[in-house]
């Protein structure tokens, strides 16, 4: 058409530039800025998307990387944890959240160096930690079973725990 909507995209200082280099592999360096309507957000910013207010909490990990909270009209919250190492941010940020989900990628916390991922067990501490009424792990490794990953972050948490699957719904 001769005006294509162009919905909005929202992604970290920076995000244009990255996006520009990508595509340019292409050919076409502006395929992401003909197509979205970029949005560059600081780690402070909050917005709306549909019927959602975002919030973002920086948490360390190799790259800038945030924690994502969307908070739905009747103030219902759900946190997502990204990538992160073990912190208080994230344990902060999620104080009283209605579902956190939580990556819990290692079997154990890296030997040397720095951290990027929690663990099971530290996945559900952060959870018990930040008061959250529910909670889904996420981003584990397939080399860990499954259950056993579910018992460890349970264990942790202090109550039940699920493990996030493709295609599931999750309604706090």
């Amino acid at each position: 058409t001769s005006a294509p909507a162009r919905p909005a995209l929202h992604a970290p200082v920076g995000g244009s530039e990255m996006f520009r280099q990508i595509t340019s592999c292409w050919g076409n360096e502006s395929l992401v800025e003909n197509a979205f309507t970029v949005h560059e957000y600081q780690p402070w910013d909050e917005f709306d998307v549909g019927p959602f207010h975002v919030l973002l909490c920086e948490v360390p990990h190799y790259t800038l990387t945030f924690a994502i909270e969307l908070v739905g009209q009747d103030g219902t919250r759900v946190t997502y944890s990204a990538d992160c190492s073990p912190n208080d941010q994230l344990v902060e940020f999620a104080r009283g959240t209605d579902l956190l989900l939580i990556e819990a990628t290692l079997p154990r916390p890296e030997r040397t160096g720095e951290r990027g991922h929690l663990t099971p067990d530290e996945a559900g501490d952060h959870g018990r930690r930040a008061g959250a009424k529910r909670l889904v792990i996420t981003h584990f490794s397939d080399e860990l079973d499954p259950e056993w990953a579910r018992e460890q972050a349970a264990a942790a948490f202090g109550g039940p725990v699920e493990l996030a699957c493709e295609g599931a719904v999750y309604t706090p």
